[in-house]
């Protein structure tokens, strides 16, 4: 029997709040459809008829659930939250999370870790304090952090780390410096002291960080714990109490609208906007040519659902985006960290004016981060020659070429350009002549010279990690690579107390809202300290959590959006118009590409026969069986029909639908 949908009005009463318990529901409340320009609300009352603080929202679901805490996104964040809700008495916790794993951006780093006064350290024999962490996070961040969160974090942070050694990584392999698992990490701007720690995966298949498995791990033994999956969260709602409590979300394989109503409290845990470049390009000067080095769903939008309940957002914090210059573009606007590392013997950088900006051998980071983050399209050209390339082997400083690209399949290969000259080079590349050859002959004099160069750049000979030889531009081949800034996690957010709720612009909390994660803004300041990208989210996820089920709930708040909201324009998704693949040119041959799939890789290979498609067969895949299956039968065979990859989405299946395209257009890619 078709379930008629009823228009609810989402202002909560107090009767409403009272009557909630702990489920889920599909069974509609017995209230018949509004006929008249006033609206049934939850309650059965009137609009008209509700106090003037609560909105007279209306919106139709299909489906409800109740918890004690709800939690929006299942990063290390979420997934902290989640375990410590449940650790601190909650009977039910739910995690709704907009796509088909958890992880967030876990998924998409080596995870490594920070902690000052750790059982990692004190097993080094590495004597370290809180003080000095602390001092050097500020310092790290322009000392723009919030001092009195990152003193919060810094003092949880000992407490988190013994917990994931308890609960397996004293198992985990490291990576090593001098035999200990406490090293410096040069990614980042190095710390006074041996904090960092690089914990390796047990199942590589699955996971990238050691704290994304051991979360994931500890979750799946909860039975309290709900993990909805392909839901999105669109919107918070307050009651007539103030209270936000309730979420509204819909899931994109079976579109239904559900509506989450939580006992104590939301966390919202929905991460950066590093994979929204409009937005990151409103706030950064060249910030919309950033390559993402993460998730396409790092779009922000959970800090603008926030704002539309009263979250106070500190616009500036919103220009602090760190980046990597560092990025290998491997697909368009996506990225990976893959320098060359040629400049280390004796290449040089150019920008798109054919100039160099920067000292490339600097040992600093962040002034090489944020020079390129100033040049036209954010992008830089490692130029270099054979010798250069022989210099770097020797020196055993070549994993990223032997990696990317030296190999004809290497993920960067197709980017490098060669030339017999560097006018040819300079026309390949699009960079002006007459300028990069000035600048080459200038670079030569200058390792003539034997002394500095106006960038202090030292040419004596004398080697250090990132000056390892020095070579002049010469050759019968030049080379250039391209290289842009990369970004992995943004520092802009909603502003929270040392509670982790959400406060107000007046400073006030937001009864019921908490957030944890990059969705919070001010915390590390303008640059990030390693290892707090990822233990950050979880101390923060913990904290937010142990105060959700302790604190009690506030009351006669008005709940009405910021002063300040994100414009809505920053979200709507970048119309292009979808051309057919060209499947001329198509060499005959078998081709195999893996891309991530909803709970794992899903691996596909194609046959091209003749030049046209022949085969296309699923390897091997983690879909949900009950909902992918109908893609997974009908997708391949609809595209060797066709002889195109262009085919119609299976409803109810569209991202497995897509998954499969990826992968059959990656595998034709290299029939080319």
């Amino acid at each position: 029997m078709r379930k008629a949908k009823q228009a609810m009005a989402l202002a909560m009463t107090a009767a409403l709040a009272a009557g909630l318990m702990s489920g889920c529901s599909t069974k509609k409340a017995a209230v018949e459809e509004p006929t008249t320009a006033q609206e049934t609300t939850a309650a059965g009352t009137t609009a008209a008829e509700e106090p003037e603080t609560t909105a007279a929202q209306t919106v139709t679901y299909d489906e409800e659930k109740n918890a004690d805490v709800i939690i929006v996104g299942a990063g290390g964040a979420g997934l902290s939250a989640a375990i410590a809700a449940v650790d601190a008495g909650a009977k039910s916790v739910i995690i709704v999370e907009k796509l088909g794993k958890t992880g967030g951006s876990l998924n998409f780093t080596s995870g490594s870790m920070s902690g000052a006064e750790t059982i990692i350290q004190e097993l080094d024999g590495i004597e370290d304090t809180k003080e000095s962490y602390v001092q050097d996070i500020l310092s790290n961040g322009a000392h723009l952090g919030n001092e009195e969160l990152i003193r919060e974090y810094v003092d949880a942070d000992v407490d988190m780390i013994q917990w994931l050694w308890d609960h397996g990584l004293s198992d985990n392999e490291f990576s090593m410096q001098n035999d200990k698992r406490s090293v410096f990490a040069p990614e980042h701007q190095l710390y006074s002291i041996q904090r960092t720690y690089k914990p390796k995966v047990e199942d590589k298949t699955k996971y990238k960080s050691a704290v994304h498995e051991i979360l994931d791990t500890e979750v799946a033994g909860y039975k309290e714990i709900t993990i909805d999956f392909y839901t999105e969260i669109t919107e918070l709602v307050g009651n007539d109490k103030g209270q936000v409590l309730t979420a509204i979300g819909t899931n994109s394989d079976t579109k239904k609208t559900v509506r989450y109503n939580a006992e104590k409290g939301i966390i919202m845990a929905t991460g950066g906007y590093s994979g929204n470049p409009k937005m990151m390009g409103t706030y950064a000067k060249n910030g919309e040519s950033y390559l993402v080095g993460g998730a396409d769903s790092a779009d922000g939008k959970g800090i603008r659902i926030m704002q539309m309940v009263g979250a106070n957002v500190d616009e500036k914090n919103l220009s602090y985006i760190p980046s990597f210059p560092m990025g290998l573009e491997f697909a368009e606007g996506k990225g990976s960290i893959g320098d060359v590392y040629t400049w280390k013997t004796g290449g040089i950088y150019v920008n798109q004016e054919g100039k160099r900006f920067v000292n490339e051998t600097l040992d600093e980071v962040v002034p090489r981060e944020t020079a390129l983050e100033e040049q036209t399209n954010a992008v830089q050209y490692n130029i270099f020659t054979d010798k250069i390339v022989e210099d770097l082997i020797a020196n055993n400083a070549a994993t990223m070429w032997n990696l990317f690209y030296a190999p004809e399949d290497g993920i960067g290969h197709k980017l490098i350009q060669s030339a017999s000259s560097i006018e040819e080079l300079a026309g390949k590349i699009g960079v002006p002549a007459d300028a990069l050859q000035k600048t080459v002959d200038d670079y030569n004099t200058a390792v003539d010279s034997k002394g500095t160069d106006e960038f202090g750049r030292d040419f004596s000979g004398t080697k250090t990690a990132y000056n390892l030889a020095v070579n002049k531009i010469e050759g019968d081949t030049y080379y250039a690579v391209p290289i842009k800034a990369l970004v992995v996690m943004t520092l802009g957010g909603v502003t929270v107390n040392k509670e982790m709720q959400v406060v107000d612009d007046n400073g006030a909390a937001i009864p019921g809202l908490y957030a944890a994660g990059e969705v919070v803004g001010g915390i590390w300041g303008k640059y990030v300290s390693g290892g707090t990208g990822v233990m950050g989210p979880v101390v923060f996820g913990k904290i937010a959590a142990q105060n959700v089920m302790n604190l009690d709930l506030a009351e006669g708040k008005e709940t009405a959006p910021s002063s300040f909201v994100l414009d809505e324009s920053l979200f709507e998704a970048k119309k292009v118009e979808k051309s057919a693949y060209d499947m001329t040119g198509l060499k005959d041959g078998s081709y195999k590409a893996t891309v991530d799939g909803q709970n794992g890789p899903m691996t596909v290979s194609v046959t091209v026969t003749d030049g046209k498609l022949a085969e296309v067969t699923i390897v091997s895949n983690n879909e949900t069986e009950n909902i992918a299956g109908p893609a997974l039968e009908k997708v391949p065979a609809a595209m060797v029909a066709g002889n195109t990859p262009d085919v119609d989405g299976v409803t109810g299946a569209t991202l497995t639908s897509g998954r499969i395209m990826d992968a059959v257009i990656q595998c034709l890619d290299q029939a080319k």
